[in-house]
């Protein structure tokens, strides 16, 4: 019977974009595993290990560059402040802007005395402008843009990783790996399916090593 066109590819892993992103890390039993299955070693043949590897490198950037932008955010914050505003509207009441743009909004929508609305916005504008400055100085937009483009590389290679069939117990465990890498929450989650996933690398790694030679 001939294949069926309607079959749906669901993506390897779904990234969790959430930031600050937490690395999920591969420890304990996994980390052996892992050693048993040869994959930190020289494994030329099984094309899974060499992506993995390559997906590897841009995972740890990824995560390297975001632990960089978090700790640029905090300065940012401590030396100039978010840009943000609460401000007294017509009606008595207030409203708090998080963006020029949206201040523009407000006053463009008539809410706001006439004289009040132009003091603000110059307010405003002078802090954006302190805070795009020292942006400027320490870097911080530079690095969150290099995060997503690690990031993007990353989800790239995971889907070629997933994408390419595995020749070795080596090859199984990279990709197990990286399931668990991207889309365990923690190292311990009872949820399914990471004790599971968790389980099957152990046994890869059990039995890698009862076939490694003497």
């Amino acid at each position: 019977m001939a294949d069926s066109d309607n079959s749906t590819t669901l993506p390897f892993v779904t990234r969790r974009r959430t930031l600050p992103r937490a690395a999920t890390a591969t420890v304990g039993t996994q980390q052996e595993a892992l050693a048993h299955s040869d994959l930190e070693r020289d494994q030329p043949a099984d094309p899974a290990v060499a992506m993995w590897r390559k997906w590897q490198a841009a995972y740890e950037e990824t995560e390297q560059l975001s632990r960089e932008q978090q700790r640029l955010e905090r300065k940012l914050a401590e030396t100039v402040g978010f840009p943000n505003m609460m401000i007294q509207l017509t009606d008595g009441k207030t409203a708090t802007v998080l963006s020029l743009e949206a201040l523009r909004d407000v006053l463009r929508a008539g809410s706001v005395d006439v004289a009040v609305g132009a003091k603000a916005e110059a307010d405003f504008a002078a802090h954006q402008a302190r805070w795009d400055a020292f942006d400027q100085v320490i870097g911080y937009s530079a690095t969150l843009c290099a995060e997503c483009e690690a990031a993007d590389r990353a989800d790239t290679l995971l889907e070629s990783l997933a994408e390419t069939p595995a020749t070795s117990l080596a090859g199984v465990a990279a990709k197990l790996d990286a399931v668990l890498r991207e889309g365990q929450p923690s190292k311990d989650d009872a949820e399914f399916p990471w004790p599971q996933i968790r389980s099957v690398l152990e046994d890869v790694g059990r039995i890698g090593g009862q076939t490694e030679p003497n």
